[in-house]
């Protein structure tokens, strides 16, 4: 790089010979006097060294010579400014390059270095040769740094040392020396030759963006050292780092052309640190989407909260996305969950809080809440020290008005807890490599479409995905695997939860979970639950089953369709509800189950693929359609695949409506249920009335309510033979159950009819 060539900058000085009122001896500026009036130089034709020379005698103690000229300074250009000198007679005097600094309205620049190293003249006659590099980086081999304040210098000589003596000097030369820098005309600039100094302490921000503005279009290089940034700095080049930087917590650092983790770990020096400024920048800076991990795996020290990373946003609203990388936690004891108890009440006129709560400082916020009456995956979601209340996630189905309850905080690699609200962010091709040691992705208090997509949620120590709020509202988990710690743990033995929702619209489609307690425990209403595999057996083949997925809204407006719900079940319940009772509402419906394969291998007889557990008195079956679904058991014959668990209360099958069962397939199952029943009574001898009990087709406890055909099959015969051409009337809900019918025909009959029967009544 040379300044002369590609820009033609003048920086040569004219020979001695054009004018002795050309240089100065004081510091070259405007109106200071110059050789030709001061005297104590004189212009030598012919000298035998040096030809055409000033000769200049010292007296006084700093004598200097100075160019009247500006020489330009400009970034990134370095100086080389020499002379050839010799002593001629008198004392010997030392020789030093210097010069004088001015910025761009000429005023002194103070506070730098402006005289080069002293070479003492030892013999008269010898020629020595004086120089220094002058430039604005902290370069080896610059002499004078003099950073990007001056614009132009005046430059030339001080003779020190003695004075009376009398020496000569050949003409001052000026070069651009800048390739000594630089090996070739590189396509970058670097923030030294903008005065960064990389010590670490001095704020290099404004030569940062000084570097960054004078780029137009080459790369930035911050070259080896230490940066501090003390305000934020926004790159529009591309940066490439071999020093690192320092910032304060709040302090930006916007890589706006090679936005990416791998730029800022080479930023920082510290993969932890990078993604935290990285997704400090994500959430600050509007050119970019999206952060590219590029495949990096960063170990946490600690769990990473994001909220407190980005540091100056409570809520945020656009689309973000962190791809393409791995975390995993180091293991150290900030990992342990943190467990408290404490007492507290509770009213169910106030379903989400927890008041007169005992210590409540120290019950954390996005911890786990159990005790009596307290339904699966309730969170703290706020707490109000002041008033010693805690707001949950969802209400409580049966709590007492004052028990001990336990809260147990786990620790997420990604928490977004933080958030007050956040929408739109998006973790994709992530992989969460837990390995047992830390939970994977808590989300925000409230927001809206998060999404979750083409990750891997590794072996969670407690759980995958947690929802302490409304955070999960429209919530997308797309093609993920979520593989469970406790895969060589048998089915009881487990406690892991792959994922809890609480807010409606959610969508789960293409999931894989293998082997936790409860792959999903949803709360609200309105989700699509679609092509998922939930697999939940073990190796021992024992006879527990679990929950795959939990629906705990007893309406929730949701299909289920096309998953393979495998060696585990579909549970249905109100348990977050904080009057359980039924006194009005739709009650258990809006359900849609289709297309599903339910698959379970050695399950014991009593096994049920579909489960309905009322947590209060009253409900029954409003709205619920299972159809083209396949259950198949391998190993001795499953009893039926439905059940109620009654235990806290039952279903009124007498209320049962709008159920649409049929078209289902059944292997190895004993008792098939369906709604409207078709079956087969086949009467041997004639007889008046007709029974069948169709307990083993109703569904999930069903009464026969209503026989809505008789088609006969064949001819039905009288006692002596004769065809019968009269119809029956049939009567159900008979028998202790109220399971059975019976068909009164006009007089004693035998033949074969099949009736059909719903168990729900007209809507």
């Amino acid at each position: 790089m040379n300044k002369v060539i590609t820009d033609g900058v003048d920086l040569m000085p004219p020979a001695f010979s054009a004018g002795l009122n050309l240089w100065s001896d004081q510091d070259g500026t405007v109106g200071q006097t110059t050789y030709d009036v001061a005297g104590g130089a004189v212009l030598i034709p012919s000298d035998s060294d040096f030809g055409a020379c000033l000769e200049l005698q010292k007296t006084v103690a700093t004598q200097k010579l100075r160019y009247t000229g500006r020489t330009p300074m400009l970034p990134g250009m370095y100086l080389r400014v020499s002379a050839r000198v010799k002593a001629v007679n008198g004392n010997l005097p030392s020789v030093s390059i210097a010069g004088w600094a001015g910025d761009a309205s000429g005023v002194h620049v103070t506070g730098i270095s402006e005289v080069g190293t002293p070479v003492s003249l030892t013999a008269y006659g010898d020629i020595v040769e004086v120089s220094a590099i002058i430039g604005a980086g902290n370069r080896r081999g610059v002499d004078l740094v003099w950073g990007a304040a001056p614009t132009f210098g005046h430059f030339g000589l001080d003779l020190t040392g003695p004075s009376g003596g009398t020496i000569r000097v050949e003409n001052i030369r000026i070069e651009d020396v800048t390739h000594v820098f630089y090996r070739k005309l590189m396509d970058w600039v670097d923030v030294r030759d903008y005065g960064a100094k990389g010590d670490g302490v001095s704020d290099d921000s404004a030569a940062f963006r000084a570097a960054d503005a004078d780029a137009k279009g080459r790369k930035v290089l911050v070259s080896t050292g230490t940066y501090h940034l003390g305000s934020n700095v926004t790159f529009m080049s591309e940066v490439r780092f071999e020093g690192v930087v320092t910032t304060p917590a709040a302090v930006r650092l916007a890589l706006t052309r090679n936005f990416d983790l791998p730029s800022y770990v080479d930023a920082f020096g510290n993969e932890e640190l990078a993604l935290k400024k990285a997704l400090q920048a994500l959430f600050n800076f509007s050119d970019h989407d999206s952060l590219d991990m590029r495949g990096l795996r960063v170990t946490l020290s600690a769990p990473l909260d994001v909220h407190a990373a980005v540091g100056n946003q409570d809520t945020y609203g656009n689309r973000r996305v962190l791809r393409n990388g791995q975390l995993e936690s180091d293991g150290s004891p900030v990992w342990a969950n943190e467990v408290v108890s404490s007492l507290a009440s509770y009213d169910p006129t106030r379903p989400t809080v927890l008041s007169n709560v005992a210590a409540v400082a120290q019950v954390p916020v996005g911890a786990l809440v159990e005790g009596a009456g307290v339904g699966r995956e309730v969170y703290v979601r706020a707490k109000n020290i002041a008033a010693g209340t805690i707001e949950l996630s969802l209400p409580l189905y049966g709590a007492p008005a004052q028990q001990t309850y336990t809260f147990t905080r786990f620790k997420y690699l990604l928490d977004f807890s933080g958030f007050t609200f956040l929408q739109r962010f998006n973790v994709s091709d992530v992989e969460f490599l837990c390995q047992g040691k830390c939970s994977a992705l808590m989300l925000p208090s409230d927001g809206l479409a998060f999404q979750l997509r083409d990750c891997f949620v590794t072996a969670p120590k407690d759980r995958g995905v947690t929802s302490i709020g409304h955070g999960c509202s429209g919530l997308q988990l797309d093609r993920n695997q979520f593989l469970s710690n406790e895969q060589a743990l048998n089915v009881a033995d487990r406690v892991t939860i792959g994922v809890n929702i609480n807010a409606n619209d959610a969508k789960l489609r293409e999931n894989r979970a293998v082997r936790f307690k409860h792959f999903a425990v949803l709360a609200g209403t309105g989700y699509m639950i679609q092509q998922n595999h939930v697999f939940q057996g073990d190796n021992a083949k024992t006879n527990q089953r679990t929950a795959g997925i939990i629906l705990s809204h007893n309406n929730p407006t949701t299909l289920v369709s096309a998953n393979y719900i495998d060696n585990c079940s579909l549970d249905w319940g109100n348990e977050h509800d904080s009057t359980p009772n039924n006194t009005g509402g739709f009650s258990f419906g809006a359900l849609t189950i289709e297309g599903n394969i339910f698959y379970a291998g050695q399950a014991p007889h009593w096994f049920r693929f579909l489960r309905i557990k009322p947590y209060g008195r009253g409900h029954y079956i409003n709205g619920l359609t299972v159809t083209g679904n396949t259950f198949k058991h391998s190993g001795g014959p499953l009893d039926r695949v439905e059940e109620v668990d009654s235990s806290i209360a039952p279903l009124l099958a007498d209320r049962f409506l709008n159920l649409r069962i049929n078209g289902n397939t059944f292997n190895n199952v004993t008792a098939k249920m369906a709604n409207p029943v078709t079956h087969e009574m086949n009467q041997l001898t004639a007889s008046l009335t007709w029974s069948a009990d169709l307990v083993a087709n109703l569904p999930f406890g069903g009464k026969t309510r209503r026989v809505v055909g008789v088609m006969a099959h064949n001819q039905i015969k009288s006692a002596a033979g004769a065809g019968v051409y009269t119809a029956p009337y049939a009567v159900p809900g008979l028998g202790p159950n109220g399971t059975e019918i019976k068909l009164h025909w006009s007089e004693p009959v035998s033949g074969k009819v099949y009736a059909t029967v719903r168990a729900d009544g007209l809507i």
